[in-house]
């Protein structure tokens, strides 16, 4: 099952970049243009890490990562600026973030340290190998966060509210997701999901 990689940067020319390689490579990526707009966007139930610049207008990476403290939110966080010092660094790591990463990085570096801050990232699902559920490296990011949401609990509507999109459209992502796991009920998504 893909993770959720949150990339927050104001220029947009990096998040377009960004959001391609990381798709290219299996990973749902959701790019926001500022904190505030990250910040705006998600929920408690939000999953993945996030990846965030300092300097931005606003509301800089490091005023984010004592927000989502504050918030409860417990989200793995690595840090990318093109100004990094001891200072920034420790400052960082007080709270919170699990990684630093200079400008301008390589991407294989980025992907070492998302995959350092989700051992599950793109290749497990609640420490079990992705590829062992049935279909699951199929699904999309709309059909994972349906199955999310599924298993959670919440009736079509209910989902539907959560993403903004119409029960029809829940229903198509559920049928999907039924058909590409091969979970034939509700009690094997269940099952699948805690695997």
């Amino acid at each position: 099952m893909q993770s959720t990689v949150h990339f927050i940067d104001d220029n947009e020319a990096i998040r377009d970049f960004i959001r391609e390689v990381l798709a290219e490579n299996g990973y749902c990526a959701e790019t926001y243009a500022s904190a505030l707009d990250f910040l705006a966007a998600v929920d408690q139930g939000v999953s993945g890490c996030v990846v965030t610049d300092v300097r931005m207008p606003g509301m800089s990476g490091i005023d984010l990562l004592a927000r989502l403290s504050e918030a409860g939110l417990r989200l793995p966080v690595i840090v990318v600026t093109g100004h990094a010092d001891v200072q920034l660094a420790v400052q960082a790591m007080k709270l919170g973030a699990v990684d630093l990463l200079e400008k301008p990085f390589h991407t294989d570096d980025l992907f070492a340290a998302i995959r350092s801050t989700l051992p599950w990232s793109g290749a497990s699902v609640n420490g079990r190998r992705h590829q062992e559920l049935p279909g699951a490296d199929r699904l999309t990011c709309r059909e994972t966060e349906v199955f999310r949401l599924v298993v959670s609990g919440l009736t079509n509507k209910s989902i539907a509210r959560e993403m903004g999109i119409s029960d029809r459209t829940v229903e198509a992502h559920r049928a999907k997701v039924m058909r590409k796991t091969g979970a034939k009920n509700l009690a094997d998504l269940h099952r699948l999901w805690r695997m």
